[in-house]
């Protein structure tokens, strides 16, 4: 008579194995007894592999957790690698510097159209020679006058001439700076100055503060940066603005970017930076690759040991050439990463998922 083995359909813990084949033996050895001692041994080896398997299993698992998300005393996310992983990854490190920044105060503008100072330059510049004949045919007359060389009638004329034309040419001053402000029309080099506006060689900009702020004093610099960039580029600081802005209806300030780095074009929009007198605030330079988005918030990981690296919140709020400028999160001398930063969130949340 022959005994059909049926394999197990899943591991068994070795007590459930051994109980089985105890049950199994005892009811074959009373109908075929000479076979009982071989099923038994089959079925005692079957069930022991399914405990190696359990083990192996548990083993692989401990393995997995080694770098998993922990979380630290204050429930900040803490991520554990291996020198493997770290490799693997390319993950880079930089030592935080400290950093120095004047006060500073912020504001938004735009890039102003230049055209029509072009055209106020090009009517200064006829009516001063205008002017300069005029005064200079009454200069002869007079000369010719006090010789009886002249007449009267001559002289009375260049007089009235001369005249006109000062009237004249103060008037497209004073339109000069009612439209731009006195900085820019007492310019020796008006004319080479809006050709350069012109050609966007260099960009005029109006930063305006938000209403009802004001300042104790006149700023004394300015840094300017292209709307939702974090490089600056310094400006130079021409004076107040000549009107208010009609929708933002807080104070102006004139500023020239004497390289346009950025492009920038009429009308786009601009962030600026005003430095004002007060005392400097100390702080770390931020480089901008160790920044990551992740829930409408900025992050950096910190590197808090050889294989830990913790992920803090950062708030941004003053940039700097290639970063950012933190007063507050993070010290100088704090290691953050600046290559891998947005692989280590990508770890973070696979293993977040797979827990």
């Amino acid at each position: 008579m022959l005994i059909k083995l049926t394999p197990f359909t899943r591991s068994r813990p070795l007590g459930e194995s051994r109980r089985a084949v105890s049950d199994l033996f005892a009811a074959s050895q009373r109908r075929w007894p000479g076979v009982a001692l071989a099923a038994a041994v089959a079925l005692l080896l079957s069930g022991c592999g399914g405990g190696k398997s359990e083990e192996a299993d548990r083993k692989e698992g401990d393995h997995k957790k080694e770098s998993r998300v922990t979380r630290g005393t204050n429930d900040e996310v803490i991520l554990k690698l291996d020198q493997a992983t770290r490799t693997a990854m390319d993950l880079k490190t930089e030592k935080l510097k400290a950093e120095e920044l004047g006060k500073e105060v912020k504001g938004f503008g735009r890039v102003l159209d230049a055209s029509g100072l072009a055209a106020s330059a090009a009517d200064l510049k006829t009516a001063l020679a205008a002017s300069a004949a005029s005064q200079a045919e009454l200069a002869r007359l007079k000369t010719l006058a006090a010789q009886n060389n002249a007449s009267q009638r001559a002289l009375e004329a260049a007089e009235s001439a001369a005249a006109r034309d000062q009237a004249q040419l103060e008037a497209v001053r004073l339109r000069l700076t009612a439209s731009w402000g006195n900085a820019i029309a007492s310019r020796a080099d008006l004319a080479d100055f809006a050709q350069a506006l012109a050609k966007l060689e260099q960009v005029l900009v109006l930063i305006n503060l938000p209403a009802g702020e004001s300042l104790p004093a006149p700023p004394t610099g300015a840094r300017i940066s292209a709307l939702g960039d974090t490089n600056l580029v310094p400006a130079q600081l021409l004076g107040p603005a000549p009107a208010v802005d009609a929708q933002l209806q807080g104070p102006g300030f004139l500023a020239l970017a004497t390289s346009n780095s950025f492009r920038l074009v009429p009308g786009a929009a601009v962030t600026g930076f005003l430095t004002v007198s007060g005392e400097k605030t100390q702080g770390v330079a931020l480089p901008a690759d160790a920044v990551v988005r992740f829930n409408g918030l900025a992050w950096v990981y910190v590197a808090t040991g050889e294989e830990t690296f913790e992920r803090r919140a950062v708030k941004l709020e003053t940039p700097l050439n290639q970063g950012w400028f933190l007063k507050s999160g993070l010290r100088p001398g704090d290691q953050v990463v600046v290559n891998g930063a947005q692989q280590l969130l990508s770890e973070e949340l696979k293993r977040d998922e797979a827990e």
